[in-house]
């Protein structure tokens, strides 16, 4: 017999081992189609905070009141925030403004009215030029008895007073014409932003002043009064969610591979024997560990199991945190989540 030929003999030999020894040491399946598993009745928790430092002015909720999302369970002191706000907003509004006349540039009646200055500008110049001239063509002819030396020098003064206002002016019809600078839009533009992020910031401060439930839930403990200071690390209210909540259960080793995510639930409390709530098996631990001294078993197995969670619908609510629950599980039946 060739080589390939034992090789491909042993593999089978193999894989009929591995065969005979899963149907001798798998897991014996249950005696029926239904699992049955013990555990506890368990929800989130929340616990909620101001997100601002400031006195409470207002808590409107008390414990067992179930409240709403969105619902809005406690206030601060507003006082102080409300005019920096308004503060705020006005500088936001004014550089604003200033930022949109820069954009815009110089309007055209403002073109015109600087080259109306030019001109004028211009025609003092020109006459202080001719009177300065004037003045010096006497000096000249009457050989300085007609005219002053301090006469002289005052016109020649005004002359180049009035040729620096005409070049004054000069520039500032150039820079009508031109418009402001970028760098300056840019500055007026980065200002504008800033006041617009410090109005943002005080506006969300105004909302975070009211203290809203995150979702459907049960007051289960008020922590703060009205007159006390809030704080971040300070809750006003301990939250329990009415949605979801699940049956937290253990499944021994044999009991693990007929289990399955999906897999059909009915749970029973002792509270009320004869009803039943639908569930379904949604998470089963990847981590063996040892039962949980509180979860009452039929039997007290100190083998070790691994943690499940049955999902369960309660529109009544009747499902209390911590409450014993018995977990009948429907193998083989998935049910649509």
């Amino acid at each position: 017999m060739s080589a390939r030929k034992l090789t491909l003999v042993g593999m089978l030999l193999a894989l009929a081992g591995a065969g005979l020894w899963y149907w001798l040491f798998r897991a014996p399946p249950p005696a029926s189609s239904e699992l049955t598993l013990y555990g506890n009745v368990d929800l989130r928790q929340v616990s909620l905070a101001f997100n601002n430092s400031e006195r409470i002015s207002e808590v409107l909720a008390q414990e067992g009141d179930h409240v709403r999302a969105g619902q809005v369970l406690a206030r601060l002191d507003v006082s102080r925030l409300k005019p920096r706000l308004a503060e705020i907003g006005a500088q936001t509004a004014a550089q604003r403004h200033a930022l949109e006349r820069l954009q815009n540039g110089s309007r055209p009646q403002e073109i015109v009215q600087a080259r109306a200055n030019l001109q004028a500008a211009e025609a003092d110049a020109d006459y202080a030029s001719l009177q300065y001239q004037r003045l010096q063509a006497l000096a000249e002819d009457s050989s300085g008895k007609a005219v002053s030396q301090q006469e002289l020098d005052s016109q020649r003064s005004l002359l180049a007073a009035a040729q620096a206002r005409r070049l004054l002016n000069q520039k500032a019809v150039e820079l009508a014409e031109i418009g402001p600078r970028a760098e300056d839009i840019a500055q007026a533009k980065a200002q504008w932003q800033a006041n617009e992020a410090q109005l943002a910031f005080l506006s969300q401060q105004l909302k975070d002043a009211e203290l809203l439930a995150p979702a459907a839930a049960i007051i289960r403990s008020r922590l703060l009064e009205p007159g006390e200071m809030s704080s971040p690390q300070r809750p006003v209210y301990s939250l329990a969610l009415i949605d979801p909540k699940w049956v937290r259960a253990y499944a021994s080793e044999t009991e693990l591979g007929w289990l399955h995510p999906g897999d059909k639930a009915e749970i029973s409390v002792d509270s009320f024997p004869g009803r039943r709530y639908a569930g379904w098996v949604g998470f089963i631990s990847p981590i063996a560990e040892f039962t949980p001294k509180p979860v009452q078993t039929e039997e007290l197995r100190p083998s070790l199991s691994y943690e499940t969670r049955i999902f369960v619908t309660d529109p009544n609510d009747d499902l209390r945190l911590g409450m014993p629950a018995t977990v009948r599980i429907k193998l083989g039946q998935p049910v649509a989540r």
